[in-house]
């Protein structure tokens, strides 16, 4: 199922509703073929109480797994954004510090952001990303450490620094783990499993006019289809065509290049 979320959304959403509804209808053309609508009318009565509980019941499951996928996607978003944040508030307290040390944090900086956008982004979607990953991130960490705070004219600065290297590190954790599936697949066996049935249990009621349940059972089908569609990618915000987007840390980076080539000047 990986592929749906690189393809444009418009196209997934229309690919899965065609894909389903035709599911679907031929399950109920079978069943109209085997059960005429006046022996299926005999279960309208009792079908439609078991059919409003089970329906509200997989509601509120459905309901719930969709708020924390879209929490989680926009709680990506936002890291993302604070990752890029704290680049740029980094990079200008480094003004305080010695030009040795300060050249070397903010190439140090800007080689991170580059890595990140370039190369860490792209591959979390395959998941090949930890924490424990390889990063300039690190070489910033010792330059900090190794740093002696009586050579900082600015104390208060060099605290506030810390703090800023302190939240990037954490902001970076964040990203990672958001680029996991939040939605394990017990939970996935109970969406799918229930709108399966959700759909299924459609065909013990019967229309006289065999078109307008047609048009009824694909109009939940594709109700369905798409809210379960939804959750897929909103579970997987690192991937795809509706990915959160990288431009924050593109930003950062341009604004970076901009001030270090005028401080050269």
């Amino acid at each position: 199922m990986s592929f749906i979320l690189y393809l444009p959304p418009v196209i997934s959403f229309l690919l899965v509703a065609v894909i389903t509804t035709a599911v679907a209808a031929t399950g109920l053309h079978f069943v109209r073929r085997k059960y005429p609508a006046e022996v299926l009318k005999e279960n309208h009565e009792v079908a439609a109480i078991i059919f409003n509980a089970f329906g509200l019941l997989y509601g509120v499951v459905v309901a719930f797994v969709v708020f924390i996928t879209w929490s989680g996607y926009d709680d990506a978003a936002k890291n993302l954004q604070m990752e890029a944040s704290d680049t740029l508030d980094l990079f200008h307290s480094t003004k305080a510090f010695p030009d040795s040390v300060r050249k070397s944090v903010q190439q140090g900086l800007m080689d991170y952001v580059d890595l990140v956008y370039r190369d860490e982004v792209n591959r979390m979607s395959t998941e090949e990303i930890s924490i424990y990953s390889a990063n300039p991130l690190r070489k910033l960490l010792d330059i900090f450490n190794q740093m002696d705070a009586q050579s900082v004219p600015n104390r208060e600065l060099y605290s506030e620094s810390l703090k800023r290297i302190n939240n990037l590190a954490e902001h970076r954790r964040l990203r990672i783990f958001a680029g996991n599936n939040t939605v394990p697949p017990t939970v996935w066996l109970v969406l799918l499993v229930g709108g399966v049935i959700t759909v299924a249990y459609t065909y013990l009621f019967a229309t006289k006019n065999i078109r307008a349940q047609y048009l009824m059972i694909t109009a939940l089908t594709v109700t369905i289809s798409w809210i379960l569609l939804l959750i897929y990618i909103l579970d997987h915000p690192l991937t795809g065509a509706s990915k959160v987007s990288a431009k924050p840390l593109s930003e950062a980076m341009e604004l970076m290049r901009n001030q270090s080539a005028a401080m050269q000047r």
